[in-house]
C-alpha cells in the first residue's frame, strides 16, 4: 500500500488519474492536491476514499505539509507554468528532502528531443535529483479542443493556431489517466522507463475541422498563421507570454518533424483500443455546438 499524491487534481487529467485510482482495490491512500480544499472537495462529492492536501505549485510554502509521509508523486505541469527553474526545481528539490523516491511525471511524446519545452528541463530535473520516475510522454491531447483552444471554437468558430499541415497523434485524456493508474499502481514494473502513450491516428487541424463539422451544426474553421502573429493575436487577449510560446513550441515545431510514431502501449497495458478522435467528438459535441 502506498501514500499516493496526486498533483493538479481538480484539472482534466489529474481528476481523470483520481477517478481511476479511486477504482482500485490496491489499499493505496490518495491525496488530492489542491490549491482550495472545500471547492475539491465539492469536484470530489462522490469519492470516499479520498484524502486533500493543500498544495499549490507557485506558493512553495505550501509544498512539505503536501509531501508528508507520501509515497509516491504524481507530477504533472499546469499550462501556465512555463519557469522551470523558479517553480519546479524548488519543489522536486522538496520531493528529495521529504524522502521521496517515486515519481510519475506527465510529460509530452517528444521530449526528450528538445531541450527548450518545459517538460524536457523537469525530465531532467528528476533525473539530476535522482528520483525513481516513470514519464509518460502522451501525444496530443483531443481535449485542447475542449480546453486551450475552445475560447476561438466558441467566440470566433475558428481554431487558430501556428499548425500549418502539421500531422498530430489524438489521444484521449480517459486514456492517459487509465495508464498512468497502471503506472501509479505497479511503480516497480515500470520504474526509470519512459513510455510512450499514443492514439491509433496521425491528422491535422483540417480534417479534425472537417470531422468537427461533419458531426455539428455550428461549423468552424482552421485558420493558419505565422508564430509571430500568432503570439500578437493572444497577447493582445490576455494570455501569459510564457503560455504563448509553450503552445508555439508544441504547435509550430511538428511542422518540421516527421508525422509522430504510433505506440501500442496503450492496447498492451489495458487490453483495449485507444478513443478514436470521431469517438471523442461525438462524447463531447455540446463543447462545439454552443
Amino acid at each position: 500500500m502506498s501514500n499516493i499524491l496526486v498533483t493538479g487534481a481538480t484539472g482534466n487529467i489529474g481528476f481523470e488519474v483520481v477517478r481511476e485510482l479511486s477504482k482500485l482495490d490496491s489499499g493505496h491512500h490518495i491525496f488530492a492536491a489542491v490549491r482550495a480544499i472545500n471547492k475539491a472537495k465539492n469536484k470530489f462529492n462522490d469519492f470516499t476514499n479520498l484524502d486533500y492536501r493543500r498544495f499549490d505549485f507557485e506558493d512553495s510554502s505550501t509544498f512539505d505539509a503536501a509531501l508528508d509521509q507520501i509515497d509516491i508523486v504524481f507530477l504533472l505541469r499546469p499550462p501556465h507554468i512555463s519557469d522551470i527553474e523558479c517553480y519546479f526545481k524548488p519543489l522536486i528539490s522538496k520531493i528529495k528532502e521529504k524522502g521521496i523516491k517515486q515519481v510519475v511525471f506527465l510529460s509530452v511524446q517528444g521530449a526528450e528531443k528538445s531541450k527548450v519545452i518545459p517538460h524536457n528541463k523537469i525530465e531532467r530535473l528528476i533525473q539530476e535529483f535522482g528520483l525513481d520516475y516513470i514519464f509518460i510522454r502522451p501525444s496530443y491531447f483531443m481535449q485542447n479542443l475542449t480546453t486551450t483552444l475552445l475560447k476561438d471554437i466558441r467566440t470566433k468558430r475558428e481554431i487558430i493556431l501556428p499548425a500549418g499541415h502539421a500531422k498530430f497523434n489524438w489521444i484521449d485524456l480517459k486514456n492517459i489517466g487509465e495508464v498512468a493508474t497502471i503506472f501509479l499502481d505497479k511503480f516497480e514494473n515500470f520504474k526509470n522507463q519512459a513510455i510512450e502513450i499514443t492514439g491509433l491516428e496521425n491528422e491535422n487541424f483540417e480534417y479534425v475541422t472537417k470531422l468537427i463539422n461533419s458531426l455539428i451544426n455550428r461549423p468552424i474553421s482552421y485558420r493558419n498563421v505565422n508564430p509571430f502573429k500568432f503570439y500578437q493575436i493572444k497577447k493582445r487577449e490576455g494570455m501569459v507570454g510564457g503560455m504563448i510560446i509553450v503552445m508555439i513550441l508544441l504547435h509550430f515545431l511538428p511542422r518540421f518533424q516527421k508525422a509522430p510514431q504510433i505506440s501500442n502501449c496503450y492496447e498492451r497495458l489495458t487490453g483495449k483500443k485507444p478513443t478514436d478522435l470521431k469517438s471523442f467528438i461525438q462524447r463531447e459535441r455540446a463543447f462545439f455546438e454552443l
